[in-house]
């Protein structure tokens, strides 16, 4: 099969929607579309070298959103109905949004509206689902009650991306998720995958239930979920 796989940038359900692409790529013909947000949380949680190293060539690239400028011509081959299937996962509350507004403003809505368009069958799988909490995993973070304000910072010497402002925070926007950081604090003040609860937003749940009535696409609520497909 070819395969589009459209990853947006949320944090929740990344891991094991990397783990999904590295399973379909062994036999499957598979195209990974990074939106600009998805790009930078995969370098946040030490995820982007995973899709990079296994994709390369013909219908197998990595599209991400800053090489496609504005007008996204890699999206023609949904309209021509080049591909079997587009998976979107995960989906971000702000792409669901897009996708049920009808605006296709960036790489992944722009390839959902195209494959509507061309009857290529799209899966969704959001991560604002249900009403409730959810436990989600955080990148790399600066833990203010442990650290210990060391001059010099032996994190901050040791990242490769200059990435810590001792004793203030980590720019994630420089983060790689190598990890070198919290192996050298002697006193463990950087944390990485850290669990927190978070609330979702009722205005987001009704976009996705509004995803429901949407021809050709299918909304599933995790990416082992994919497996029925399979």
């Amino acid at each position: 099969m070819k395969i589009a796989f459209g990853i947006t940038g949320a944090g929740h359900l990344l891991s094991d929607s990397v783990e999904l692409v590295e399973q379909l790529m062994t036999k499957h013909d598979v195209t990974v579309l990074l939106s600009a947000a998805g790009e930078e949380v995969l370098k946040m949680y030490g995820l982007y070298e995973r899709i990079e190293s296994i994709t390369g060539g013909y219908y197998n690239e990595l599209i991400r959103e800053k090489d496609q400028r504005f007008s996204y011509p890699i999206t023609g081959r949904f309209s021509l109905g080049k591909y079997d299937l587009l998976i979107v996962s995960p989906a971000t509350s702000n792409t669901i949004g897009k996708i049920v507004s009808g605006i296709a403003d960036s790489l992944v809505t722009n390839a959902v509206a195209q494959s509507g368009k061309g009857g290529v069958k799209t899966c969704i799988i959001p991560v604002d689902l249900e009403s409730g909490d959810v436990e989600t995993v955080l990148p790399s973070k600066l833990e203010l009650d442990t650290c210990q304000k060391c001059e010099p910072c032996a994190a901050a010497a040791a990242c490769p991306g200059n990435a810590i402002t001792p004793g203030v925070e980590i720019d994630l926007l420089k983060c790689e998720g190598c990890g070198t950081c919290a192996a050298a604090c002697p006193f463990s003040a950087i944390s990485a995958g850290k669990i927190i609860t978070i609330h979702m937003r009722e205005i987001d749940i009704a976009n996705t239930k509004k995803l429901y009535d949407f021809e050709g696409i299918e909304v599933l609520g995790h990416p082992s979920d994919l497996k029925k497909i399979f």
